[in-house]
């Protein structure tokens, strides 16, 4: 396998091209990782060399007289290359949705908790409500008992009334000092 990998000057040199053209043409490749040799020298699979050779060929309509490649091969290999890059592309698509399917399957089981929660928190104020209507009515009632009359005639003194004073007259009552009186 090591063999059919070529660096960017290698093939540069076959095609008789500069690496800048090299590079350039590696661009339109998809953008994927790069393999490396342990020198770490970007190298090039033979379906991107065949990919490249195909544009550099194209751009300068040069052969060599050694590429034994007709132009049916040239296209099969590009075809080839095109159809591995769409494998990989849909195998991460693949991945994203099943990703994807998880997180929906995670949010629709948050929701129908949300739900619970909702109802047994309605559920809860609709009781709460019930008691406090009970209670205002038992509160009203006990009011009602203590309000009434006592069967042997005797009138209640309840403690809010205070007795009245017997000089009530406006004359005996002390009048309030205003502490605003500056000028008096």
């Amino acid at each position: 396998m090591s063999e059919n990998l070529k660096t960017i000057r290698e093939l540069a040199e076959e095609l008789d091209v500069s690496k800048q053209a090299i590079q350039y043409h590696i661009k339109s490749l998809t953008n994927k990782t790069r393999q490396t040799n342990d020198k770490g020298i970007v190298v090039l699979s033979l379906e991107e060399q065949h990919f490249i050779r195909s544009k550099v060929d194209k751009q300068t309509n040069k052969t060599k007289t050694n590429d034994k490649q007709t132009d049916k091969e040239t296209k099969w290999d590009i075809h080839n290359y095109l159809i591995s890059e769409l494998d990989e592309v849909k195998k991460n698509r693949d991945k994203q949705l099943a990703v994807k399917d998880k997180q929906i399957e995670n949010k629709d089981s948050q929701i129908s908790q949300m739900q619970n929660l909702l109802d047994q928190q309605q559920r809860l104020a609709l009781q709460d409500k019930q008691l406090l209507e009970e209670y205002k009515a038992e509160i009203k009632d006990l009011k009602a008992l203590t309000m009434a009359p006592h069967d042997d005639g005797e009138k209640e003194v309840t403690s809010d009334k205070q007795p009245e004073p017997e000089n009530s007259t406006p004359e005996s009552q002390p009048k309030p000092k205003k502490w605003w009186r500056f000028g008096k």
